[in-house]
């Protein structure tokens, strides 16, 4: 067997020579151009690990978004809507407030809808038989119905619910006001409770204990994200300082951007 071609050796294959390289010159090694490629013109295959950008990697620390220890409550709202902060006094420090879940006027969009179909089609059945005089009440019966369910989406609109650091407020009504507050250090025990359906649209009833008395704030029915709603008060009745801190915390953030 001819050994001319360096490439050979003993009765073993014969190699051929790397693309761009000559005889008698030193042949450059190159690296794969990914993991599990290798150099055919080594004996054993040679692996590499896959190079990964950093840029990459940067959202693996990101834990964000990532439910990571106790849960944190929302940031809060900065300023209280004018409808509330007449009922506030100076050195008093908002904390947030929230209109009752939609849920509340479930009633009321039933009974618009079944009005409106039944009235329609009562006028359209007088209209037939040539009753003008009944069909002018029946579409003012309509319109008055219509009248009533938007005077209760505005008092549904009005009502609120309002944390402050000192108390706990229920503000409703639109053309008769009721305003009612419990201090927070009166509050012995306060409990949330969900139906089956007030777990699927997020919403619940709060119950508030205070000092064996009877209270118009006791119930507080269809509260809107109850969960998130308990957590901030019960932060505010035990850890006040963690809720200066974060408020601390967030304008130091506000103010760097």
């Amino acid at each position: 067997m001819s050994t001319d071609d360096p490439g050979a050796t003993g009765d073993g294959p014969r190699r051929r020579p790397r693309p761009g390289s000559r005889r008698g010159e030193p042949i450059e090694p190159t690296r794969p151009e990914s993991a599990g490629d290798y150099d055919d013109g080594s004996d054993t295959a040679e692996f590499l690990p896959l190079e990964i950008p950093e840029e990459e990697l940067t959202g693996l620390h990101d834990t964000r978004g990532v439910p990571v220890g106790p849960r944190s409550v929302q940031p809060l709202d900065e300023e209280p809507s004018p409808l509330v902060s007449r009922y506030l006094f100076p050195t008093e420090k908002f904390r947030g407030e929230w209109k009752k879940h939609w849920i509340h006027l479930a009633k009321e969009f039933v009974i618009g809808a079944l009005a409106t179909f039944l009235i329609g089609w009562l006028t359209g059945y007088l209209a037939g038989h040539n009753l003008n005089g009944l069909v002018t009440a029946a579409v003012l019966l309509w319109v008055v119905i219509i009248a009533y369910l938007g005077w209760r989406v505005a008092d549904w609109y009005y009502d609120r619910f309002i944390l402050t650091n000192k108390r706990i407020m229920v503000v409703n009504g639109l053309v008769a006001r009721t305003v009612g507050m419990m201090p927070l250090v009166r509050v012995t025990d306060m409990k949330y409770t969900q139906s089956p359906l007030g777990r699927m649209l997020n919403y619940g009833t709060f119950i508030v204990e205070s000092a064996g008395q009877d209270q118009a704030l006791r119930t507080v029915k269809s509260l809107p994200n109850p969960n998130e709603l308990y957590l901030r008060i019960v932060e505010e009745m035990y850890e006040p300082e963690a809720v200066e801190a974060r408020l601390a915390r967030t304008a130091d953030e506000a103010a760097d951007t």
